[in-house]
């Protein structure tokens, strides 16, 4: 048995993505500013929300790049091929992103505590 077609009109694809671009520059946007508010707020925990700003663009870059990639989708086995992709390797990365945010943690309570000993 072979799998349907997803019969998507190329008009519907082509405001799809962009939609998704129109998306992405917002997102894009918004993270200008936020990288540059923080730069003017120094303190001790301005490192480690730097770093999640950072984590965060880039899970939100990856579902941008995810709904490109669904907007293609053939069928119904690919689409679901390209959502397994996705879900691993968010997994994946989630999994980096904490132990990279821990290890500042562990590293910024360190030294707030060198000269209290």
């Amino acid at each position: 048995m072979t799998e349907p077609k997803l019969e998507v009109p190329a008009e519907l694809r082509e405001l799809a993505e962009r939609t998704i671009d129109q998306a992405e520059k917002a997102f894009g946007m918004f993270f200008d500013a936020a990288g540059k508010s923080m730069t003017s707020m120094p303190g001790a925990g301005t490192e480690i929300s730097k770093q999640a700003l950072s984590f965060t663009e880039q899970n939100m870059k990856a579902a941008f790049e995810h709904a490109r990639k669904l907007v293609h989708a053939t069928d119904l086995q690919e689409a679901m091929q390209i959502q397994s992709e996705f879900l691993r390797s968010q997994f994946t990365n989630a999994g980096e992103h904490m132990r990279q945010i821990t290890g500042g943690v562990v590293s910024a309570a360190k030294d707030s505590t060198k000269g209290k000993l």
